[in-house]
């Protein structure tokens, strides 16, 4: 049904119209503009009507709410979101009628061979930060780089820019080796870890899907790499062409820190490249994982010709993307963040960052995301949660699933000392009510909609 990413070329043409199907999503919409910006007919449609929808259509976009074979129309292609299955009616209608059908990464990839250079950050945990500090730096080169984030940057306002200048960044996703539709010239990888266990057998499967992805890079390109990384050094060994490699501690790396040191938790370093100092960095961000993504995002800027200062200012001017440590407000005295971890290593390394942040108790709402990833990594994510203060689990968020495991939050809060099972949001909200005190530091932490109960908390205190 799906046809070779060769063939798509001929439907990023002027006159052409393609039908994207699942629209309001945050990479659809700027495959949309991008489509439009090359002249091509954009159509689309979503499940509901929200702000990115009605932004596509006040730039000339036409988006249907819902999903239907009619909205097809006279479309050329199709293309949908990994949401989209093959039973939806715009796929069946399109499959129907011997309309080709694409991936949303088949479009990318397609598309990225229009630029000189195409970054593309990929990992296990980091993604998201990594790409937005990058934005940040070539935006303070002058570079006017189109983006692709799958979060929102508060530079952008969105979670993607559409620029005229040679560069593409693009946060670059290994579920369903989506990553391997894409033409890198600069491939990041950050760290290689277990996950997505739904589709990849086990660790050494994800390592070859990042080996793979990084091969793609053509001999002019670099393949940049965490020293400090076991999984991102597997991944690249056996490469045909050099590793660039950036780490906070190995000096030997290519690119390291160096003089570092933390203020409340934030971290202060120059970046060493080749035994000579490119830049200095004053970050926003806590904890010595930021450093890490730091020290990446430098490292392509350093390869692509971007010069320290913009490296400096750039990074400098980023206080963080959406849902990364986002302070969302204060309730009764205690301060409300949100969090976007839903892996063990990420859930640590927010612990680790936020401990020397003044705070008198840490609470954290977790939300695990998918039930597969919840049983594989059980006892990892007990031994971190046990770390909080206080534990408020909401169920798990199913995303892609169906409860074939027949495991709970409930079996998590059985396990975590001062837990408390709560099976819906509002009941989260309400026991991070009771909980609440001055001086606390309460994060909402997860991939799903776990964010809403914080929300839910503070309109709370707004209407007291």
């Amino acid at each position: 049904m799906f046809h070779p990413i060769e063939d798509f070329h001929k439907y990023i043409q002027p006159g052409k119209r393609v039908h994207l199907a699942g629209i309001g999503g945050v990479s659809m919409c700027a495959l949309a503009e991008v489509l439009q910006g090359m002249g091509v007919m954009v159509q689309g449609s979503d499940m509901s009507d929200s702000a990115t929808v009605q932004h596509l259509r006040s730039v000339g976009i036409p988006v249907a709410v819902g999903h239907s074979a009619e909205n097809l129309k006279n479309c050329d292609a199709v293309i949908r979101t990994a949401a989209i299955h093959d039973n939806n009616p715009e796929i069946a209608g399109a499959v129907a009628r011997g309309i080709p059908v694409y991936e949303r990464a088949q479009a990318w990839g397609a598309i990225m061979q229009g630029y000189r250079n195409a970054l593309c950050v990929s990992g296990t945990h980091g993604k998201t930060t990594t790409t937005s500090m990058a934005t940040h730096i070539f935006m303070a080169a002058q570079a006017d780089p189109t983006v692709m984030i799958g979060g929102t940057l508060p530079l952008l306002h969105s979670g993607y820019r559409v620029g005229k200048g040679d560069t593409i960044i693009l946060e670059s996703c290994e579920y369903c080796n989506s990553f391997l539709n894409f033409f890198p010239t600069v491939a990041v990888i950050l760290n290689v870890h277990a996950d997505h266990l739904d589709f990849f057998k086990d660790l050494a499967d994800i390592e070859h899907s990042f080996h793979d992805f990084a091969a793609l890079v053509p001999q002019r390109g670099y393949i940049i790499a965490n020293a400090d990384d076991e999984g991102a050094r597997e991944a690249v060994k056996g490469l045909s062409h050099p590793v660039f490699t950036f780490s906070v501690k190995d000096r030997g790396a290519d690119c390291y820190a160096d003089n570092v040191s933390f203020f409340d938790g934030y971290g202060d370093f120059d970046v060493v490249i080749n035994g000579v100092t490119y830049a200095h960095v004053s970050l926003h961000v806590p904890g010595a994982h930021n450093i890490s993504n730091a020290l990446a995002a430098a490292s392509a800027a350093y390869v692509l010709g971007i010069p320290g200062e913009a490296v400096t200012a750039g990074l400098a001017s980023f206080t963080g993307a959406g849902r990364r440590f986002e302070h969302k407000g204060t309730f009764h005295g205690a301060e409300v963040y949100d969090d976007y971890a839903h892996h063990p290593d990420e859930v640590q390394a927010l612990l680790n960052a936020v401990r020397p942040l003044p705070h008198q108790r840490l609470i954290l709402a977790f939300q695990p995301h998918t039930y597969t990833r919840t049983a594989a990594l059980f006892d990892d994510f007990v031994n971190v949660l046990r770390q909080a203060d206080r534990v408020v689990l909401a169920e798990i968020y199913a995303a892609r699933e169906t409860n074939e495991l027949g495991i709970s939050s409930r079996d998590l809060a059985a396990q975590i000392p001062h837990s408390v099972y709560c099976p819906t949001l509002e009941q989260v909200a309400d026991e991070l009510e009771k909980l609440a005190q001055p001086g606390d530091m309460i994060i909402t932490v997860g991939a799903g909609d776990i964010y809403r109960a914080g929300e839910m908390l503070l309109k709370r205190g707004d209407a007291q």
